[in-house]
C-alpha cells in the first residue's frame, strides 16, 4: 500500500469554532467548505483535518451524533516551550501543562471549543 496522505475526520458540534481554532492557532488553512463540512490543510504538516457537523447525513446513521471524544490530535513540533508561550499569549488555555514522560516524550495539551484535545509533542534525544 502506498499511502499518499493522511486525514483525520472529527465530528463536532460547531464546525466554525473548531475551524477557527485550528486556523488561528495552528496555521491550518481552509481547503474546502460546505454546509456542515470544512477541510483544513497545512503547508508543512502531512495531515489534513476534516471537520463534520454532528448529525450531518454524509455520515452513517449510527455515527451521526457521535462526537470526537477521547481523540487526541498530536503535532510534533520544535521548540515546545516557545509554542506553549505563543499559545498562552494568544489566550489558549493549556489543559495539560508541559511535562516529560520517562520514554523521552515532552508534551502539553490544549483543547478546542468542541472538546478536541490537541497535544504538542517534542521528542528528547537520548
Amino acid at each position: 500500500m502506498n499511502v499518499l496522505a493522511s486525514t483525520v475526520s472529527l465530528t463536532v458540534g460547531d464546525v466554525a469554532a473548531s475551524s477557527r481554532f485550528f486556523t488561528e492557532h495552528f496555521g491550518f488553512t481552509e481547503q474546502m467548505a460546505a454546509e456542515g463540512f470544512v477541510s483544513l490543510g497545512h503547508e508543512t504538516a502531512k495531515l489534513s483535518i476534516v471537520l463534520l457537523q454532528a448529525g450531518i447525513e454524509v455520515l452513517p446513521e449510527n455515527l451521526r451524533q457521535q462526537r470526537a471524544s477521547g481523540v487526541i490530535v498530536a503535532f510534533t513540533v520544535e521548540n515546545l516551550e516557545a509554542e506553549e508561550k505563543r499559545l498562552r499569549d494568544e489566550g489558549v488555555e493549556i489543559t495539560l501543562p508541559l511535562r516529560e514522560e520517562p520514554w523521552g516524550e515532552r508534551l502539553f495539551m490544549v483543547t478546542d471549543p468542541n472538546g478536541v484535545c490537541v497535544e504538542l509533542v517534542e521528542w528528547v534525544q537520548q
